[in-house]
């Protein structure tokens, strides 16, 4: 089938975040101003809407799991898995929270330990606010953010392979809206990636730094654009190769690779960690947050005009929203030949537990070591984490709670190989949804594949964007931009799931032509399907 670029979905994008670039350069301050008051407005005027719109992605995705339409298979009765099922955990795991689960769940525990929400009444350091704590952590990072991405991704995915719909976000409303949603396809694909490309240049800017400083511990000298440049450079041309090499090769493998590492790493501090301390810590706190569920996922601070909420979980839910349409489509279009049941448990369940396991071991050993500060090394180590946390950045707290384990010489270096993998495995998986989703002409019976150049294009852009803020503007810029497309992303996904709840009412309609049942895909149309010139016309 012939493929070529969308052009309305291509250049909107581009020259926004060109023009953003161009904005934050010649009159930072005005930039900055401008961002945030978007920003702030958006989180003040629609706070309740991303807590209700998470907590309902939850639920929704608990009623699909034990109703009827959790039999059915993405691609049809005939269909055939696209990856072996651990292949497909690990690829899912390690695109999704990856970098983020490295680094925060060490650092962002402590900023709630000594600095809990003034609405709450807890004493900073006390016994309270460790439980609050490590209880936020799980809401943070565990259940809901994980249903954020598997609700719009299967929508997608029993969209584009049930049904036989285009490779367009787009596809996820015509179940809802019917043909009609096609005009505008080309304005919701470019909103959607816009979102993700700012939130890759915010994410490509923050691992950079990340490596920066640890590569620092061994280089010396301060962060310059130069070597900041470098270590773009060098993230970029692999995520880049990763993705162009295709599912099958670069992505799967560095995923694979990734999660080994990330095994290997927090199997290694539950041993020389505080173990018992962790485990009880954890047991205790997952009770708090099971207790308190509803309530923290629903707090908005209004009551008590505070705005912790604002800048922590209302923040975090509108980066998943802004993230969730494009990385619906790599996840669906990667989760053929599985049931709805199966989706979920690989897409939600077990990384979700995964996250829970993670935090339990590295939150719990950091605000160990936070509340244990001047007792001896046997002891808890004396290390004031949340001082580094406030002179030395999130990156570095990690790095130094490694300093107060055994080994620490072996394992701060692979820390940083770890970082690496970990961003380049989320990267290279975001690049190959970008391309496709450029690309005109891909159906559910193509190879999927946009082809080198649209990757290596999408791959310079994020580098380029990134280092320009990062070493000439700061990162914050960024940061607001990818949030800004927190709203418009969360309405596609809230408005998508009426899609799902016609599927629910009837499983029947996700009957659709019959799936391309070998693993390989071929590029003979199934009959049912549109021809290639009618498909490309309906492709904005």
């Amino acid at each position: 089938m012939q493929t070529s670029l969308r052009p309305l979905v291509f250049w909107p994008t581009f020259l926004v975040l060109l023009a953003a670039v161009i904005a934050s350069y010649v009159d930072l301050d005005a930039f900055l101003a401008t961002t945030k008051a978007l920003n702030s407005a958006i989180l003040d005027n629609f706070s309740w809407l991303f807590s209700l719109g998470s907590l309902y992605l939850l639920i929704l995705a608990v009623i699909v799991y034990f109703s009827p339409l959790g039999r059915v298979r993405i691609g049809g009765p005939e269909a055939t898995p696209l990856l072996p099922k651990l292949r497909w955990f690990s690829i899912t795991l390690c695109t999704t929270l990856a970098v983020g689960v490295l680094f925060w769940t060490t650092a962002e525990p402590l900023y709630h330990f000594m600095g809990p929400p003034e609405s709450s009444g807890l004493e900073a350091g006390s016994p309270d606010a460790m439980l609050f704590a490590m209880s936020t952590m799980f809401l943070h990072w565990s259940f809901t953010p994980y249903a954020i991405y598997a609700v719009p991704a299967l929508i997608f995915a029993l969209a584009f392979y049930n049904l036989r719909l285009r490779f367009s976000i787009s596809s996820m409303l015509e179940p809802l809206f019917g043909p009609k949603v096609k005009r505008f396809s080309g304005l919701i694909d470019a909103v959607s990636l816009y979102a993700l490309v700012a939130g890759m240049a915010s994410s490509l800017g923050t691992g950079a730094l990340t490596l920066a400083g640890g590569a620092g511990q061994y280089l010396g000298g301060e962060t310059s654009p130069l070597r900041l440049g470098i270590i773009i450079a060098i993230i970029v041309v692999t995520f880049v190769l990763s993705a162009a090499s295709g599912l099958q090769k670069g992505i799967a493998r560095l995923s694979s690779l990734n999660a080994i590492l990330l095994a290997i790493l927090g199997v290694f501090m539950f041993i020389v960690g505080p173990t018992v301390f962790c485990l009880a810590l954890g047991v205790e706190s997952f009770g708090v947050y099971l207790d308190n569920f509803f309530t923290k996922s629903l707090f908005t601070g209004a009551a008590a005009n505070d705005q912790w909420p604002q800048w922590w979980s209302i923040f975090y839910w509108a980066v998943w929203f802004a993230w969730a349409p494009v990385a619906a489509l790599f996840l669906g279009k990667i989760s053929r030949g599985y049931t709805v049941r199966e989706f979920l448990r690989v897409n939600l369940l077990y990384p979700a537990l995964f996250a829970c396991v993670w935090i339990v071991i590295f939150s719990g050993t950091a605000l160990y070591f936070q509340s244990h500060l001047g007792q001896s090394h046997a002891d808890a180590g004396g290390a004031d984490l949340y001082a580094v946390l406030n002179d030395r950045g999130v990156e570095n707290v990690l790095y130094e709670l490694f300093r107060q384990l055994p080994l620490s010489g072996i394992w701060i270096p692979l820390l940083l190989f770890i970082a690496y993998i970990s961003y380049v495995t989320a990267a290279d998986s975001q690049t190959d949804a970008i391309g496709n989703l450029c690309t005109r002409g891909l159906t559910a019976d193509s190879d999927l594949n946009a082809g080198v150049p649209m990757k290596v294009i999408w791959g310079v852009i994020v580098g380029v964007v990134s280092w320009v803020m990062v070493s000439f503007v700061g990162i914050d810029g960024v940061k607001m931009l990818s949030n800004l497309g927190g709203l418009p992303a969360m309405l596609i996904v809230l408005l998508a799931t009426g899609s799902l709840w016609r599927w629910l009412n009837d499983p029947s309609k996700l009957a659709g032509p019959v799936s391309t049942s070998s693993s390989a895909p071929t590029n003979t149309p199934a009959p049912a399907e549109p021809t290639p010139s009618r498909a490309a016309k309906d492709d904005a």
